[in-house]
């Protein structure tokens, strides 16, 4: 067995949440609950845990954590994103104004539409429409579903999970 390689019926290691260091904690938390409709579930004082899988956390008490200096620190890398779906995503689109955004609404080839914004920080955060969304579109749009499967790119037993 390869170290690290898990074997049939072992426990893994459950992941939690995903932390994002800010700089200023009160702002950040009201960008996640005005923009994402995120809503704060555990508050630390330094750290916030909020719905979604998402933990805020004070620049200062990040550095002390990790015996750094703020120039230690680098905000906006661009190499990573927090990734969100909405239902309602024409409805979310309207929530947008005065988002810096990575980019405009765009469809991607497969044909889900999608936006990618920065939040105070500069942390990337993707928001864009279920795939059960996507496949219901099509085909209330007349695509069979080996039509729908082609224009997303995915096997048909995937479309038709998608339209249950």
């Amino acid at each position: 067995m390869i170290r690290g390689e898990a074997r049939e019926g072992e426990d893994e290691m459950k992941y939690r949440n995903s932390l994002l260091v800010v700089k200023d904690l009160e702002r950040s938390l009201k960008f996640y609950q005005n923009v994402l409709g995120l809503h704060k579930i555990a508050d630390f004082g330094a750290n916030m845990t909020l719905t979604g899988g998402i933990s805020l956390q004070t620049q200062e008490s990040w550095l002390e954590f990790i015996g750094r200096k703020p120039s230690d620190l680098t905000y906006g890398g661009n190499v990573s994103e927090l990734y969100f779906e909405e239902e309602d995503y024409d409805a979310f689109l309207k929530r947008l104004e005065g988002a810096e955004l990575v980019h405009p609404p765009m469809e991607h080839r497969w044909g889900q539409r999608a936006v990618r914004l920065y939040d105070p920080d500069l942390h990337v955060v993707e928001v864009a429409e279920p795939l059960t969304t996507v496949a219901c579109r099509f085909r209330d749009a007349g695509l069979t579903e080996e039509g729908i499967a082609k224009r997303m790119n995915v096997p048909p037993a995937m479309v038709r999970r998608l339209l249950k």
